[in-house]
């Protein structure tokens, strides 16, 4: 079995990001959702080291009150970034009463799953805002196991303007962000999507290291489990494409 080689890796996403900002933004800024999080976190240093860290801004959106807002503090120091506040608290209570009341109005009630999936658009609202002011390109976070099983908001957290670790596991972002020398309570933070109260994986049914393993050797020792992932796959594979659209023949 290959083994992982964290440093090489790292200089290659460096690279493509170099590439990626030279073709597709010359001189423009990397705008990232500073969550607390490894991914955005990890994704920050990989901008920071690409860019250097005056090409780099970071953004924390808290919906009100975010108990682990100095987790996304403590990166920002960390890498030395510029770093601006958009609370999304007022916002996401003004848009979710109008919408409760509406719905009300057809004998509707508001789904757990808008509940959960306002914020992340939201977010995405106000980094684009925040890019476009800022001459920058806004930094998709997602991971390669979260993309997989469809665990992302479309049009939330799933969009972005370039993906570093789109191709990676959860497990090789971990190494990625300790061979950057970022914190390790960060780095190791155990993933939640901090909206429902639940880890990432108490909601997904399964780890990420029993998922990692899956995409990258084809094993899955439950076979329970390898049908879960399986049909999760399935279903979500919309967001990764782009939008389906008619196909007009002259």
């Amino acid at each position: 079995m290959n083994t992982f080689d964290a440093k090489k890796v790292k200089d290659e996403v460096v690279a493509w990001i170099r590439d990626w900002f030279e073709e597709n933004g010359p001189g423009c800024n990397a705008v990232i959702g500073i969550s607390g999080g490894k991914d955005s976190s990890v994704v920050a240093g990989l901008c920071v080291e690409a860019l250097g860290k005056d090409r780099v801004i970071g953004v924390t959106m808290p919906n009100g009150e975010q108990k682990d807002i100095s987790d996304s503090m403590m990166l920002i120091h960390h890498l030395g970034i510029r770093f601006c506040n958009v609370n999304i608290g007022d916002t996401y209570n003004t848009l979710m009463k109008a919408v409760e009341e509406q719905l009300g109005t057809l004998d509707v009630e508001v789904s757990s799953q808008t509940i959960i999936n306002m914020p992340p658009r939201l977010r995405m609202t106000s980094l684009y805002a925040v890019s476009q002011s800022m001459n920058g390109r806004v930094a998709n976070t997602c991971n390669l196991s979260e993309d997989w099983v469809g665990y992302s908001t479309r049009y939330g957290d799933a969009a972005g303007d370039f993906s570093p670790l789109g191709g990676l596991t959860v497990g090789e972002v971990i190494e990625i962000g300790l061979e950057l020398g970022l914190p390790v309570e960060l780095v190791k933070k155990t993933p939640s999507d901090g909206l429902c109260g639940k880890s990432d994986e108490d909601n997904l049914g399964f780890t990420y290291a029993v998922l990692d393993r899956y995409i990258r050797t084809g094993e899955c020792d439950d076979p329970d489990t390898k049908a879960l992932i399986d049909h999760k796959h399935k279903m979500n594979l919309f967001k990764l494409k782009p939008i389906p659209h008619f196909e007009y023949e002259i």
